[in-house]
C-alpha cells in the first residue's frame, strides 16, 4: 500500500502526518514524539473518516512475527504505528534504527489531561462503568459514552462485529478502545474497514486502569530503566508470568534472525 493511503488519509499526503519512518522486525513505524502525535489527532476534524493509532510493544512485535498474515493487515492501515517499548527502541538504536518512544499510558493520560475539550465527544469501548464514572469526574468530561464489549474479541468475528457496529452507531470525535491488545486492534481495523466511521480510534490497553486509580504504573525509575515490565509482572505474577517470561522474550531471537538477514542483504547487494 502507497504512503499515501495508509490509514484512510488518501486525500492529503503522508508528509503532513509523519516527518519519517522506521522499519524495525517487519513493523513500520512512525518516528513521531508524543507531542507530534497528539498534534496530528488534534488537528483531525471531529467528523473525518475514521483513522485509528495503534502503539506496538514486544508482545506486538512476537505476534506479528509469528503469524503476520493474521495481522499486517491491521498495522498497514493504521493512520499512525508509533514504538511503545523502550526495549525495542534499545535493540533498534543498536542496529543504527532510531524509534521514538511513545508509552501509551503516557500518551493517554496526557491527550485526556491536555488535548481534549471538555465537551469533545467521547466513546469508551472497554472498562466499566465506575472506571467511565470516575475518568469523567477527574478530567471533567461532560459527553461520554461507553460500551461493555464482549470477551474474545481476537477470535470471534461475531463479537467484534457487535461492537464494531456500537461505534458506528455512537459518534464521536475520540474513540478509546480500552481492550488490551490484539482485541482493541482487531475492533479498530473492523471499524476502519466498514468505510462508514468517523473520528480518531486510540488503542490504548490498560491506561484507563492507570488513570482512574485502579491499577498502578512502575515508578518513574522503573520505567527509565527499562523495568516497567518487571514491576507489571511482581504485581501481577499470575497474569502476566506467561506473556513475560515465555512470549516476549521470543523478540530476541527474532531480532538475531532479523540481524542475520540484514546483514546477508547488505553483502548481496556488494
Amino acid at each position: 500500500m502507497a504512503g499515501a493511503e495508509r490509514g484512510g488519509l488518501a486525500d492529503k499526503p503522508v508528509e503532513e502526518f509523519s516527518p519519517g519512518r522506521a522499519e524495525f522486525l517487519g513493523v513500520t513505524f512512525d518516528t513521531l514524539t508524543l507531542e507530534d502525535l497528539m498534534q496530528r489527532v488534534t488537528d483531525r476534524r471531529a467528523d473525518a473518516p475514521f483513522a485509528y493509532v495503534i502503539t506496538p510493544n514486544t508482545d506486538h512485535v512476537v505476534r506479528f512475527n509469528r503469524a503476520p498474515e493474521a495481522v499486517e493487515a491491521i498495522y498497514r492501515d493504521a493512520a499512525f504505528t508509533v514504538c511503545d517499548s523502550r526495549i525495542l527502541a534499545a535493540l533498534a538504536k543498536f542496529s543504527g534504527i532510531v524509534l521514538t518512544t511513545v508509552p501509551g499510558s503516557d500518551f493517554t493520560a496526557r491527550f485526556i489531561g491536555e488535548a481534549i475539550n471538555t465537551d469533545d465527544s467521547v466513546l469508551v469501548v472497554g472498562g466499566d462503568a465506575e472506571q467511565i464514572e470516575r475518568l469523567k469526574a477527574i478530567y471533567g468530561l461532560r459527553n461520554v459514552e461507553h460500551f461493555d464489549a464482549p470477551m474474545n474479541l481476537a477470535q470471534d468475528p461475531v463479537a467484534r462485529r457487535e461492537t464494531a457496529q456500537f461505534v458506528l452507531s455512537h459518534p464521536a470525535r475520540y474513540i478509546f478502545f480500552a481492550l488490551g491488545s490484539p482485541q482493541q486492534e482487531f475492533v479498530a481495523h473492523e471499524v476502519w474497514r466498514s468505510g462508514q466511521a468517523i473520528g480518531t480510534g486510540l488503542c490504548i490497553g490498560a491506561s484507563i486502569d492507570f488513570l482512574t486509580g485502579k491499577a498502578k504504573r512502575a515508578p518513574r525509575v522503573m520505567q527509565r530503566l527499562k523495568l516497567e515490565w518487571l514491576y507489571r509482572l511482581i504485581r501481577e505474577p499470575g497474569r502476566l508470568w506467561r506473556r513475560y517470561l515465555v512470549e516476549d522474550v521470543q523478540v530476541f531471537a527474532i531480532y538475531r534472525r532479523w540481524r542475520r538477514h540484514r546483514s546477508k542483504q547488505a553483502q548481496g547487494s556488494k
